[in-house]
């Protein structure tokens, strides 16, 4: 497979490209010293600047964190004002969807790169632990030396992780788009599992390697039917080759089948997410937000590129549209029951991101039912992609806030959050803020993205009920069951409603365990004051209306193409 890249289609990439030489600098940087390199039987000695006694410059622990921003933001703001679009060698396309899936995903990671700032804290001038130090101290030094020691072995991999991710919703090769979700998913267990000193962090990070490599060993045995039966893995021969048959063949459904339980690895549908409480909960609050918005996101484009871009049928009812239905129905009923009974914060919000993957699958189930006009299928994925796009607002603001609880060896447990409001009142309302939006109280931009998804669903079963009903009851029992899952929807929002009050319950009425205030962490406030801000403009201000007319417009490319 060649690829063919000239100087103009470099000119689209150039967000990835940042990405791309960050990762070189990052690794270089904080390497350069005063070494030299002696001429063999002289005693010249040429400077390679590469190892020795490091520059003071370069001997800052904090600045591979510095550098990872710089790259973020700059990748962030190329990717807003890119315009051209075109295709790249023979596997790559920028398009105005996959464009707009890059820019959530390095906004994702922008965040974590601003979290981890004071989640791993470094510390200049550390020194080692001697005889003389009690054994507190020795421990606090030792951390302090382990944190500095992995600042950038963390950065490498959180942009590793950007770049999977963002060469993933370019991919219009199948064997390219796995090999770009494994790159980005290799490094996210690593992420998981960073802090291997506790025990509670390994044992999440070999859960989630281990329930996610073979996830993705099926994906890849599903892909290599594929190829069996057509011969070609470019999605659009795919499309093309499926286009053309009268009937599923048994082989290519038994390869999407096996390929679906990867994806649904992905994004945290049950009863494949039985590992995501887990991982959530051990990793790193900035981790696990990462897994919470980021990772769900390059799943739902997987999903989305195999089940309305391959599959779909030009008429009638897909073939995956049941089996769909059922999982997002058991999947959103599941994570909402679960993270009733559950004490831990971010393991609730686990729970929460498996219940909002089963919202939007019951969107993608919609589609394949094979009802909805042109401009319905439309709308419900544009109410999918604005979910995803928001989420990286109210839910990742969520676990800014456990992280900046985590910086003083909290967040696990409902008790942490206990008189918050007292502690900091505008990091508890900025929480209480992402909680209702995560419940979709108008007019929050968590309402606006559930809406869509309620209205796209029922317009694409308005019209199946009977014309002559005489109540209520008799056009329910004659719609088609595709209504159903915007029922669903609603119950399990309602249902949702009394775990993210409980969170505010308990900010707000009861005594805090420790009365002093929460650390002075500026960057990291800022973000959640950002994040509570657009969590509110983008439900009802101006701003929504840019983000839908972005989000049309990329699933308009989307479903041209």
């Amino acid at each position: 497979m060649n690829l063919p890249i000239n100087s103009s289609e470099l000119e689209l990439i150039i967000p990835e490209l940042i990405m791309l030489f960050g990762l070189v600098a990052i690794i270089l940087i904080p390497n350069l010293g005063k070494a030299s390199f002696r001429i063999p039987l002289t005693r010249i000695h040429v400077p390679v600047f590469i190892g020795g006694s490091r520059f003071k410059s370069t001997n800052n622990p904090k600045l591979p964190n510095q550098i990872s921003l710089i790259i973020f933001i700059s990748a962030l703001f190329f990717g807003l004002t890119q315009n051209s679009y075109g295709p790249i060698g023979e596997t790559l396309e920028v398009t105005q969807f996959s464009r707009l899936f890059s820019l959530i995903f390095i906004a994702a990671l922008l965040l974590a790169t601003i979290a981890t700032t004071h989640r791993l804290p470094a510390r200049v001038n550390v020194k080692p632990p001697n005889d003389s130090d009690s054994e507190n101290i020795s421990i606090k030094k030792i951390d302090a030396l382990i944190d500095n020691r992995r600042q950038v072995d963390f950065h490498i991999i959180l942009i590793m992780v950007g770049l999977g991710m963002s060469l993933m919703s370019m991919a219009t090769h199948l064997f390219m788009l796995f090999v770009c979700i494994e790159l980005a998913s290799l490094s996210s267990y690593i992420l998981v599992a960073f802090h291997k000193e506790s025990k509670i962090g390994g044992e999440a990070g070999m859960k989630y390697f281990i329930v996610g490599s073979v996830a993705s060993a099926v994906g890849i045995y599903g892909m290599s039917l594929l190829y069996l039966w057509s011969g070609d893995l470019s999605l659009d021969a795919l499309a093309m080759k499926w286009s053309e048959s009268q009937s599923v063949d048994p082989l290519a459904g038994i390869a999407v089948g096996l390929m679906l339980v990867a994806f649904g690895f992905k994004v945290g549908a049950a009863p494949f997410h039985l590992a995501a409480p887990d991982a959530y909960s051990g990793a790193s609050s900035p981790v696990a937000g990462l897994l919470a918005t980021a990772s769900k996101a390059m799943g739902f484009v997987a999903l989305m590129r195999i089940l309305v871009s391959v599959t779909m049928p030009i008429e009638g009812e897909a073939f995956w549209y049941t089996a769909i239905a059922v999982i997002a129905v058991v999947t959103m009923t599941w994570g909402n029951l679960a993270a009733l009974t559950s004490s831990n914060p971010k393991r609730m919000l686990a729970y929460s991101s498996v219940s909002h993957a089963g919202y939007m699958l019951a969107g993608l189930a919609a589609i394949g039912s094979g009802l909805g006009s042109e401009e319905a299928i439309e709308l419900v994925l544009t109410a999918i992609v604005f979910h995803l796009a928001v989420l990286v607002i109210f839910k990742f603001g969520a676990f800014l806030v456990l992280s900046l609880l985590e910086t003083e060896g909290r967040s696990h447990r409902l008790e942490d959050l206990h008189g918050l409001a007292r502690r900091d009142p505008l990091v508890a309302g900025s929480m209480f803020l992402f909680m209702l939006s995560l419940a979709g109280v108008p007019p929050l931009s968590g309402f606006l993205s559930k809406f869509l998804m309620i209205n796209g669903i029922v317009n694409i079963s308005a019209g199946t009920g009977a014309s002559d009903a005489t109540s209520v009851i008799d056009w329910l029992s004659s719609v088609e069951p595709v209504f159903w899952l915007a029922f669903a929807i609603v119950i399990n929002s309602a249902l949702s409603m009394f775990y993210y009050l409980r969170i505010g319950l308990v900010m707000f009425f009861e005594e805090p365990e420790d009365s002093r205030t929460l650390k002075d962490a500026f960057s990291l406030r800022l973000a959640i004051v950002v994040c509570a801000i657009l969590t509110v403009i983008v439900g009802i201000g101006p701003l929504s209306d840019s983000l839908l007319e972005m989000v049309a417009e990329a699933i308009n490319s989307f479903v041209s193409n």
